[in-house]
Order: C-alpha cells, then sequence, then structure tokens
C-alpha cells in the first residue's frame, strides 16, 4: 500500500522519517537518499570531520539498526529522477515506488567556481557531504599552500583546520569584510583577528579573478592582479536549494520549493523540509540554512502529514567551532539598526542585534551563558533593554526577569 516516500537522507529526512513512526504511523516509510552512507550529521564535515577528530561512526544520527528496527525502509545510493504528481509515484533507479504522501528533503548543494575560472581542475573542493572531506583529507599536509575562497562561516572554519595542522592557509573574500552577509562587524573583527594571530592571510576586498593549471591547480590569480602558488583549493561562496524535481514536476518554486505555514507545497499530497523549503516568517518568507531548523521542520512536517495541521514557526540557531573558539548564534539579524556588544569572563563577549528595542539575534563567543539567555527570550517573543545588555556588572541570569514582550508580525499570522 502507498505510504510516506521521502526524497532526502539528510537531517531532514531523516527525522520526518523518525517523527512520523514515533507518533505511530502504520504505513509504510520509504526514505531514499542519494549518498551511499546512513544518514548523518553535516555541521562537523568543516570543523571535527575535517580535522580527524571525528569518524564516520560518531557522525551518524542514529544506530544502524534503528532503521530496520522501526520498520522504515531505508535506501542509499539511489537517485530520484522523476515525480509524477498524476500517478501518485516517484522513480529511483529504475524503481517505482508509490506514494500517499511525499515529502522533499533535497537540502542544498554547494556553488561550485564555473569551468572559466578554473572550477573543473583538480585540487579544487567544496564542502558539503562526507564525499567532499574524504576526497580533500590527504591534501592537509603541513606546509601545503591553502587557498580559501569565500570569507563565510565555512570557509573559516576549514581555514582553522588548515592552520592548525600547519598549512599555509590564504583566505580571500571579495566583500569589503568576512562574514559580511551573516554577522556584524564586530563580529567580523573578533575571528578577522582569531585567524590573523593563527597565521592565516586574510585579504578582504579582494575576489579571484581564475585558478590555473594545466589539469591540475597549481596557482590563483586575483582581482588585483596578485599571483599566488596553490597546492589546492577549497570553494566556500554559499549554496543553492536543491529544487530541480520540485521545478520538473511544476511544484511552485520561491527561493526553495514553496511551502504553506505546515509544510505543504502547491499539490496536497507533497510536502518539504530542511534546506530546500521556503516558508511563511514573520510576514514575509525566508529559508534557513541550518540543522536544528532540518530537524525542526523534518519533525512538524511529520505531524502534519499525521494531520495535526500546526504552523512551523522557526527557532532559528546555529554554530561555528573554530580553533577554541565556539560561536554559538541564536536569531536572524536580518534588519538590525543598532548592535549592542557585551563583555563576559577572559575572551568571552556577545554581540546582541536590535531593530528599535527589539531584540533580533545574539551571537555569543565563548559565551554560553549569553547565548542560552539570549535564546530564551527571543523564543518567548520577548526583548531586553540595551541599557541591560551593555552594563557589565548586570549578571546575564537576570536579563530573563527584565525581559519584556514584544508584538512581531508572526503574532498575528
Amino acid at each position: 500500500m502507498p505510504g510516506i516516500v521521502i526524497i532526502g537522507a539528510g537531517q531532514a529526512g531523516a527525522s520526518l522519517a523518525a517523527e512520523a513512526r514515533r507518533l505511530g504511523y502504520s504505513g509504510s516509510i520509504t526514505l531514499i537518499g542519494e549518498e551511499p552512507v546512513a544518514p548523518y550529521q553535516r555541521p562537523p564535515l568543516s570543523k571535527g570531520y575535517l580535522l580527524g577528530e571525528m569518524d564516520l561512526v560518531r557522525l551518524s544520527l542514529r544506530a544502524p539498526s534503528f532503521w530496520r528496527d522501526h520498520g522504515i525502509n531505508l535506501l542509499l545510493g539511489r537517485c530520484v529522477t522523476i515525480i509524477d504528481r498524476a500517478a501518485s509515484t516517484v522513480c529511483a533507479g529504475g524503481d517505482i515506488f508509490h506514494y500517499e504522501h511525499l515529502a522533499i528533503a533535497t537540502g542544498s548543494s554547494a556553488r561550485r567556481l564555473p569551468e572559466h575560472k578554473g572550477g573543473l581542475l583538480s585540487g579544487v573542493y567544496t564542502v558539503r557531504n562526507v564525499a567532499d572531506v574524504d576526497a580533500m583529507a590527504a591534501e592537509f599536509r603541513p606546509s601545503r599552500n591553502l587557498l580559501i575562497v569565500g570569507g563565510g562561516y565555512i570557509g573559516l572554519e576549514a581555514a582553522a583546520v588548515g592552520a592548525k595542522l600547519g598549512l599555509n592557509v590564504t583566505l580571500i573574500e571579495m566583500a569589503p569584510r568576512i562574514l559580511q552577509r551573516v554577522a556584524a562587524s564586530e563580529t567580523s573583527n573578533f575571528f578577522r583577528e582569531l585567524h590573523r594571530s593563527n597565521g592565516v592571510d586574510i585579504r578582504e576586498n579582494i575576489g579571484l579573478d581564475r585558478l590555473v593549471g594545466s589539469d591540475r591547480v597549481s596557482g590563483a590569480v586575483l582581482s588585483d592582479g596578485t599571483e599566488l602558488a596553490v597546492d589546492f583549493a577549497i570553494v566556500g561562496i554559499g549554496v543553492m536549494p536543491r529544487t530541480r524535481l520540485a521545478q520538473d514536476a511544476d511544484l511552485v518554486v520561491e527561493n526553495g520549493i514553496r511551502t504553506d505555514s505546515q509544510g505543504r507545497t502547491s499539490d496536497e499530497s507533497i510536502w518539504a523540509a530542511g534546506e530546500c523549503a521556503s516558508f511563511p516568517h514573520e510576514g514575509g518568507r525566508i529559508r534557513l540554512e541550518s540543522a536544528g531548523h532540518a530537524i525542526d521542520h523534518g519533525e512538524v512536517v511529520a505531524r502534519n502529514i499525521l494531520g495535526a495541521s500546526q504552523a512551523y514557526e522557526a527557532k532559528p540557531w546555529f554554530w561555528s567551532d573554530q580553533y577554541d573558539v565556539k560561536l554559538q548564534i541564536a536569531g536572524l539579524n536580518a534588519g538590525y539598526d543598532q548592535v549592542v556588544k557585551r563583555r563576559g569572563e577572559d575572551r568571552s563577549r556577545s554581540i546582541w542585534y536590535y531593530r528599535g528595542e527589539q531584540l533580533l539575534a545574539v551571537d555569543a563567543i565563548n559565551d554560553a551563558r549569553a547565548y542560552m539567555i539570549g535564546k530564551r527570550i527571543l523564543e518567548s517573543r520577548q526583548t531586553i533593554a540595551p541599557e541591560y545588555v551593555v552594563d557589565a556588572s548586570i549578571d546575564v541570569k537576570t536579563f530573563l526577569s527584565r525581559a519584556v514582550a514584544v508584538l512581531r508580525p508572526s503574532a498575528i499570522l
């Protein structure tokens, strides 16, 4: 009998399958993944896994027996090529799977350099899956020259790994500063100095003209004409939602597969979850790229497939590990017009983003207490006055008692 078919065995798809079974769904559940390995965590790929401190077993989301024990048909190394909405089927590897409910959880793919910029040369890598990191692992040998293109979190995490392993690391960012798209200058400044103190050559406001080499990359020409010797390169210039299957099936796509607040697409039998999906948020529409979102969104979609009619309310959080520094982020800082810095103990600090008096997000640098308190305030739809935050004599624990409610657009959706 047709049941739930899930395309994509990442954190969103795996969470959806597990939650549906936990809630007592008794029909068939088929989870189809392109990769040959069972569902695993992606965030550690550019951190502990790349550094060699975490193996594939520790990356796994579930024990190998979980899928069998819960009656989830996990199919690995299978690529879905067609969604036939009229027949309520999908085709993968020549096999046809019938569905009552179809969930698309295909995630994102890394942006690559075009061929004319040397993107097809060997020795040029992206960081998106286990195979990517396994392919580049042997490149990380002391004294080699590593070029990183892109000053976002993936690029900075890879730079930290390279520096810790004794490579000569150059990172270029075409924007005026690293992390410009995602963080205030205060956070950028901290991480710029952190990397430079660890020997990374960070060059901002500098783009890549092209990578050079015959079959393998051997150098780079930068936008200012500088030429660099390069043994290998890592490209971290963002990701794109994987929407091809949805587009081919004539589903509505709008910065990802467009869904309603419950995760349903323009076809009432088809759902989307995780990074590939866009959804209503505070009067607008967003798409999030984080493991926490993928898990939460997948679970909410599972509940709605079973009839819960629950609107998804995103509670964004992110993290990044670089050297001995842990950055934890709560909320979304889009639209901020004020930044408040708070000093903690030793090297800890936090940056609080506001729009007017409304708290939007917190960047906590080696400051777990500020992160947890800020996250709780945000998730309770409250705010804390900036004058309290900036005063280091006020214990952050008291912020919860000083927080006040704010009216946000999502409250009336």
